[in-house]
């Protein structure tokens, strides 16, 4: 995709004037200023949808300088050598929780409807009124803190200091401000999370690309629905919306109901536990939250609008001192009772593409899976990281949009998979290299770095590389990663570590034998089949079982309380998926060409379906009703048309439609696929 580093003078010049138009084009479609049909008569659709690869407009059609074998490439991102790791890495910014009762208006069980101050008129809060987007058992788990957050412009971000500032509504950030955020939350401590939408009203000031129209999505809390963040429940700025994280164990209703079971909870003020009902086993830990607006999450999330949060549990307490028998003593700190940072590093992976100025920009028509060339961890640019002679857990997150990566150490030295996904796995793998990580997918890792002395620099590295977004070309070797030669600029190493001293303190965290085991398995009711193809058009070509997506059309309707199995098929040879299903932790029972034994011991949320393969899961469906979905995390996949609905019902009836405008909420009938 991207030109080699090397390329002559004229096909620089070649790229970058065809970039600049396809930008124009690019803003102009964003904007609502070029429709389809204007598209078709440009010559660049076909009247059946099909992009013409036409010299000049796409990366893939042949250059004008060169036989017809050679695309046309983009320009690289104008970074000057030698700014790689000479900046530190930023920690995740920790959101302080707020009293509920600081909360003006006071949060209300259905949604607010009360008329808002702010033009254009409409109601003060965006969720979907009525009894079915009422927060279930909003008592029960009344929420015990608040966090209070505005999705706006950022300001002052570089990605570098050597880096141009980017510029108005380059980037969008919660609470406007980079680094990422972090919320530190905890089983038994129910959350509000009220989040403001102070993005542009005109949806034309949005710098080329990304809809100020915003749904957020806790990603894979075990969560109410009318909190998933379902894909067309999205609100409008000046409106916000609140969701309820409950932060209860899968299992609340029928396991451990007594909550006597102190492997069940979360940790207290002090060095005490919460005890809370559920199962043990259903324990989550490194979750995160993101916009999911439906065909736009791609955008928003590489604008910014992208947070994690750590689940803290009376297993996975985040304080290594307190040995109590349950708490697994995980690499962490022991300053506070729970959720010390200073040796548990969350790292979120994420590929950019600037401008000739140095401003940010996608290509929104690029549905294989944009790819961008600047490799950013936590928001900064190939950055640095000192670390102490002892123990660290690192919390990989894939934030996207369409990159999968393959990470070693550059001395292809030994490490530990603690996690998969949300979740601690049954137990320990020891490891030189990960498995692929695809978009949403996060990899718990533990990092010995007592073995090196004071002043080594060691570096993590992508192994693998990409020709298009649609899949990873090739794994290599760490020595071809390290060598320089690969044509994709994503490959090589991504993040410096400095053994800078030793310990102040010792090392009193561990990494046990045994982590969470696997939770029971139920008798199933039903297997569904769910295929992803590309029977689409250009435009939205990515299907699941031969539709393109559609957030008024229900494709499964579960029974609440009971157990599926689900098999998800890849049906082409020329892309891999990473597919995710909302709302539950599932187990994998089986993979095409064998489960590794990092998936056959852990939950998941997400699956990279490899070119013409399958997974089999098991899940269930407990506590919660409502509307979620099931799709593609290749974001630019899943604005592209793969993402479906699926629903629990309390009744016999599926829940209407909500259409949000920006003066209310209104419902039509939903259309129901046969055999759901």
């Amino acid at each position: 995709m991207y030109l080699p580093w090397n390329a002559s003078r004229r096909r620089r010049r070649e790229a970058e004037q065809a970039r600049q138009e396809r930008l124009e084009m690019v803003a102009a479609r964003s904007r609502g200023g070029v429709t389809r049909r204007d598209l078709v008569r440009w010559g660049l659709l076909t009247a059946a949808g099909s992009v013409v690869l036409r010299n000049g407009l796409s990366p893939f059609a042949p250059s004008a300088y060169a036989d017809g074998s050679i695309p046309t490439g983009v320009p690289r991102s104008p970074v000057p050598p030698g700014l790689e790791f000479t900046q530190a890495l930023p920690r995740l910014q920790v959101l302080s929780p707020v009293p509920v009762s600081a909360l003006s208006p006071t949060p209300t069980e259905r949604a607010n409807t009360a008329p808002r101050t702010v033009n254009p008129p409409g109601p003060v809060e965006g969720r979907p009124p009525g009894p079915d987007w009422a927060h279930q058992r909003f008592q029960e788990f009344f929420p015990s803190v608040a966090y209070d957050i505005h999705t706006r412009p950022a300001t002052g971000v570089r990605f570098h200091p050597a880096l141009p500032v980017q510029q108005a509504n380059r980037v969008w950030a919660f609470n406007g401000t980079f680094p990422p955020k972090l919320i530190r939350a905890r089983y038994g401590e129910p959350i509000l999370m009220r989040n403001h939408n102070d993005l542009p009203v005109d949806a034309a000031a949005n710098a080329g690309f990304g809809r100020n129209e915003v749904s957020t999505h806790l990603h894979n809390g075990h969560t109410p629905a009318e909190s998933d963040g379902f894909t067309g429940a999205f609100f409008f700025p000046g409106e916000f919306y609140d969701y309820h994280w409950v932060n209860v164990l899968a299992g609340h209703d029928t396991i451990n109901t007594g909550a006597t079971d102190p492997r069940a909870g979360g940790p207290d003020n002090g060095t005490g536990i919460v005890r809370v009902a559920g199962d043990w086993r259903e324990t989550m830990s490194s979750l995160w939250f993101h916009d999911h607006r439906f065909s736009f999450t791609s955008q928003n999330v590489y604008k910014g609008l992208a947070a994690t949060l750590n689940l803290y549990s009376a297993l996975d307490r985040g304080n290594e001192a307190l040995a109590d028998g349950v708490n697994l003593r995980l690499p962490s700190g022991t300053a506070l009772g729970f959720g010390n940072l200073d040796y548990d590093v969350n790292l979120v992976f994420g590929d950019k593409a600037l401008d000739r100025d140095g401003q940010l920009v996608f290509d929104i028509f690029d549905t294989n899976g944009f790819l961008g060339d600047v490799m950013v961890v936590n928001g900064a640019y190939k950055p640095f990281l000192e670390v102490e002679r002892r123990k660290y857990r690192f919390r990989l997150l894939n934030g996207g949009p369409a990159r999968f990566y393959k990470f070693a150490l550059s001395d292809s030295s030994p490490f530990q998979q603690i996690g998969n996904d949300g979740n601690l796995m049954a137990r320990p793998v020891q490891l030189t290299q990960l498995d692929e990580l695809g978009v949403a997918e996060r990899y718990d890792i533990v990092v010995d770095f007592s073995r090196y002395p004071v002043g080594t620099k060691l570096w993590l590295v992508n192994l693998a590389e990409h020709e298009d977004g649609r899949r990873v070309a090739r794994d290599l070797s760490v020595a071809q990663a390290l060598s320089g030669g690969s044509s994709d600029p994503g490959v090589g190493k991504i993040l410096e570590f400095r053994v800078a001293r030793d310990p102040a303190q010792p090392d009193r965290s561990q990494v046990p034998a045994a982590l969470i085991p696997l939770p029971d398995r139920v008798a199933t009711v039903r297997q569904r089949d769910f295929v992803f193809g590309d029977q689409g058009n250009d435009r939205d070509p990515w299907t699941i079982n031969g539709l393109t997506a559609d957030p008024n059309r229900i494709s499964a309707l579960p029974r609440p309380g009971t157990a599926e199995i689900w098999r998800l098929h890849n049906d082409g040879g020329d892309w891999d998926h990473p597919i995710h299903i909302h709302f539950e932790e599932c187990q994998t029972i089986a993979r095409s060409g064998g489960l590794p034994a990092t998936e056959a011991g852990a939950r998941k949320d997400v699956w990279r379906l490899h070119p013409d393969g399958s997974v089999t899961v098991f899940l269930q469906f407990r506590e919660f009703f409502g509307m979620y979905m099931e799709h593609c995390h290749n974001t630019t996949h899943e604005d592209h048309a793969m993402l479906l609905r699926w629903e629990l019902d309390k009744g016999p009836q599926p829940l209407p439609t909500p259409m949000p405008t920006p003066s209310g909420v209104t419902f039509i009938d939903p259309k129901v696929v046969q055999g759901a």
